[in-house]
């Protein structure tokens, strides 16, 4: 069977474009819906800030971009690369880890390279999408117009990301404090904390980064977190655990009893999953911060093939696994790869489900792919036809770590290209 479908893309971020392209090159008709002006989707860097800071109010203005000024990569560009466009040095940014501007740049041409800015429709809002199997209503808003565009589709690939709607941490006390309150969301450059003690709630690749921006214009630099799984640690910057309480004083009070007076409090607490257009029926939930139940982390059992999902996982670098997710996605509705039952889709889920609970893993590890991610890369490989994958993709991710931890504000600059050029073509070869 070779079937060609009507397909809407939501979203023009990384996974859209690879989605659109794989989609397109199994010759389906695909539409791709972007609320921005332009592809990049959180690689497009916005100077503006929400009109609130901590990004609770539901009537603020909004702003899509999480990126501040100063960031870069925190992975080298192999492993954000495509297995058939290779992020590839340029005279602009040669750096190994390069800069937010350079990321942009290199989706710029990988858009142009394979036509996606004519499949896409730039400036419109997806509002709605309600149907069921091969029939799904699309509810648009164009900018600048007043009434919404209804248009049917055979196949939905939802690629909206998930890194808009906050989490923000939960303090006993919090609601006396006279201090300043922000999301690392709308955190952008260094200045405005000049002289003060910030506190960063969280310890993520955000925490890393704000944590060493703002070291040499502020007074003091903490950070609170429940583990630092990572083990890494900066220079000048004070560890605290877990935030235990805000005390009527305004002094900040942690679990290891220790307690501080600050000026601010960032949280980098990272995002929930957000699909406010989708409407299932109750067939997709999101519950833990798990969008379920996902077969393979892509389809909804009870409306597969025809609803997928790309890119939700977690904790895993993004761009080869929505490359394969996008090929397998692309393949499996124009036919030439079959999908379980319905009934054994959900099997597989709640085993996984049933294996967590045993272990006492909350539904929100479901999409964390670790330490299975290189059965799901290879499984979905196989899948696809294509061998198993290199074993220096692994092996350069482990040296990431290992660079974090040994020099976490130097790691970026201190990598051995020639060394790892030589490591990656012999076990390409092996």
């Amino acid at each position: 069977m070779n079937r060609s479908v009507k397909v809407a893309v939501i979203g023009a971020g990384v996974s859209g474009l690879v989605a659109a392209r794989e989609l397109r090159r199994e010759r389906h008709h695909v539409v791709v819906f972007e609320q921005n002006d332009r592809i990049g989707g959180n690689w497009v860097y916005d100077p503006r800030t929400e009109s609130d800071p901590l990004c609770v109010d539901p009537n603020r203005e909004t702003v899509h971009g999480s990126l501040y000024a100063s960031m870069r990569t925190n992975l080298p560009r192999a492993l954000m690369s495509f297995r058939d466009y290779p992020f590839l040095r340029s005279e602009s940014d040669p750096r190994t880890f390069p800069g937010h501007e350079e990321v942009l740049r290199f989706l710029d041409g990988f858009a142009a390279e394979f036509g996606i800015h004519e499949l896409t429709r730039f400036n419109t809002r997806v509002e709605r999408v309600e149907g069921r199997k091969n029939e799904w209503m699309v509810e648009y808003l164009t900018r600048g117009s007043e009434s919404v565009t209804r248009e049917v589709f055979e196949a939905i690939v939802v690629c909206s990301g998930h890194n808009t709607e906050v989490r923000v941490a939960e303090i006993p006390g919090i609601g006396n404090w006279k201090g300043y309150q922000m999301h690392s969301h709308n955190y952008r450059v260094p200045e405005p904390f000049h002289n003060q003690i910030v506190l960063l709630v969280g310890y993520g690749p955000s925490a890393f980064d704000i944590s060493v921006d703002i070291l040499p214009v502020a007074k003091e630099v903490h950070i609170a977190c429940k583990e630092n799984r990572f083990g890494v640690k900066f220079e000048r910057v004070k560890y605290h655990d877990m935030i235990k309480c805000v005390n009527e004083d305004g002094s900040i009070a942690f679990e290891d009893g220790s307690s501080i007076l600050a000026d601010t409090i960032i949280h980098c607490t990272g995002y929930k999953y957000h699909f406010p257009f989708l409407e299932t029926n109750g067939i997709v939930t999101i519950e833990d911060q798990c969008v379920g139940p996902l077969y393979k982390h892509i389809f909804p059992p009870a409306l597969a093939p025809w609803l997928s999902f790309i890119g939700v996982i977690s904790k895993e670098p993004i761009f080869l696994i929505v490359e394969l997710q996008s090929m397998w996605v692309a393949r499996v509705l124009s036919g030439k790869i079959l999908l379980p039952t319905e009934e054994e889709m959900m099997d597989s889920v709640q085993y996984i489900y049933q294996e967590m609970e045993k272990n006492g893993l909350p539904k929100s590890c479901a999409l964390s792919l670790r330490p299975l991610q290189v059965e799901y890369k290879n499984w979905l490989a196989a899948q696809i036809g294509l061998p198993p994958l290199e074993e220096w993709r692994e092996n350069l991710l482990a040296e990431c770590f290992k660079i974090l931890i040994e020099l976490p504000d130097k790691y970026r600059d201190q990598w051995n290209d020639a060394y790892w050029d030589a490591i990656i073509q012999t076990t390409s070869a092996s």
